[in-house]
């Protein structure tokens, strides 16, 4: 028997769905029995739970539930206490869940699988199952090993991890928390280790890693090191592998489209993994009903925006607030807006003082409409001092980035 271990929370319903491709994915491609256990909170619908169930019965496996609200009071609380911060992420709480597998699962299981909820099993998952752990405490796969050239594959984990950046993690030790073989046995008696990593985790708010920092700090040192096609970034696979999908783990690891989901099927992770949600209870007819709505809601703002902006580009120039750390891609600028030799820049430092922003808008106010391309731009401010959002300043950025494909993909 193979055992496979997810975690769930999903606030809006809406999440179950990854999950359940997931586990689709595992069945589709593994002979052998599975049981998949699923640790959940209060957040898990009768609805998603009779679908899961549903596809678990139609391949023939097994699944199992535990709510982790009821079953881990104690524990939570402990969590809670070591990390103030996890309620306030609380987008984040389903991937503490893992560091409750000890507690939940029979102590007849001494190994399991745990994968999140952004990967699709392209292999049989008996080949990951098969790794003997001896007395190491996890197998993992390297994130360094990512990069075809190991040079930039390291610098990558020097300056974009906190651990390795610290020093506190060698760069070539660092892993992905995304794939695990957990040594249950070994880990049962790690306790002490464990909550002495959310201790430090807790006392480095300012760390972008959650769980990841954890599960590295305490093992980094003496887990299994896996090979990379146990956990391949999607990203990695568009930007270095020409987009070609293999038998491999595959890990759509962001909310961004261009590294996680899209609805372009012309890109063969996104088919990759429409091929397996199609075979989900979750692929009916609300989901395409929520596409629509969707389509419909952005097509109303677009036609909104065109009309404020013809309305408010009457007789008026244009003027553009930048940041000074934007001058470098000014280029791409002049190009998306077509921005003219005798149009207004306005460049904005971090010293500069708002007041002196609105002196220099106060002086072309009625003559020109204003767009701002700085990301959390205080429109507010702006509005507090009479400048009327959608006549007098629009969002430059609304009207560069692309679509975000993957709220539609969420919105299944």
């Amino acid at each position: 028997m193979i055992h496979v271990c997810l975690s769930l929370y999903d606030k809006t319903g809406r999440y179950s769905k990854f999950t359940g491709t997931t586990i689709c994915s595992i069945f589709e491609n593994t002979i052998a029995e599975v049981t998949v256990h699923i640790l959940h909170d209060n957040t898990l619908t009768p609805d998603n739970r009779d679908k899961f169930i549903y596809l678990a019965g139609r391949y023939g496996q097994a699944i199992k539930f535990y709510n982790v609200e009821q079953l881990c009071v104690n524990e939570l609380e402990t969590f809670s206490r070591l990390i103030p911060f996890i309620k306030s992420a609380r987008t984040t709480i389903g991937t503490f869940y893992k560091f409750l597998i000890m507690y939940v699962l029979s102590k007849d299981i001494e190994k399991v699988i745990y994968l999140d909820a952004d990967i699709v099993v392209n292999l049989d998952i008996k080949e990951l199952w098969q790794f003997e752990l001896g007395d190491k405490p996890l197998g993992a796969v390297p994130i360094y090993l990512q990069d075809k050239n190991e040079a930039d594959g390291l610098e990558r984990m020097r300056i974009g991890f906190n651990l390795p950046y610290l020093g506190l993690v060698k760069e070539e030790d660092y892993f992905n928390a995304g794939v695990f073989v957990m040594n249950l046995k070994r880990l049962r008696n790690e306790e002490a280790k464990i909550l002495g990593g959310m201790k430090f985790r807790g006392e480095h708010p300012e760390f972008w890693m959650f769980d990841q920092c954890i599960w590295n700090y305490c093992f980094s040192k003496e887990y299994l090191k896996l090979p990379i096609k146990f956990n391949r970034e999607v990203v990695k696979v568009r930007t270095q592998d020409g987009g070609q999908v293999e038998r491999k783990i595959y890990h759509f690891t962001s909310n961004n489209s261009s590294w996680s989901f899209g609805l372009d099927m012309k890109d063969a992770l996104n088919r990759l993994w429409m091929n397996y949600f199609i075979k989900t209870p979750w692929f009916d007819s609300e989901a395409f009903g929520r596409i629509h709505d969707i389509v419909l809601n952005l097509h109303d703002k677009l036609k909104t925006d065109a009309l404020n902006l013809s309305i408010a580009m009457s007789d008026k120039a244009r003027a553009f607030i930048i940041h000074e750390h934007t001058l470098k891609k000014i280029n791409m600028l002049v190009e998306t807006f077509s921005i003219r030799s005798d149009e207004e820049i306005l460049v904005v430092s971090d010293e500069m003082q708002i007041e002196k922003l609105f002196d220099a808008m106060n002086a072309s106010r009625g003559k020109k409409v204003f767009f701002a391309l700085i990301l959390n731009f205080p429109f507010h401010l702006l509005e507090e001092v009479g400048f009327v959002y959608g006549r007098d300043i629009f969002n430059g950025y609304d009207l560069m980035l692309d679509c975000d494909f993957y709220k539609f993909v969420e919105a299944m």
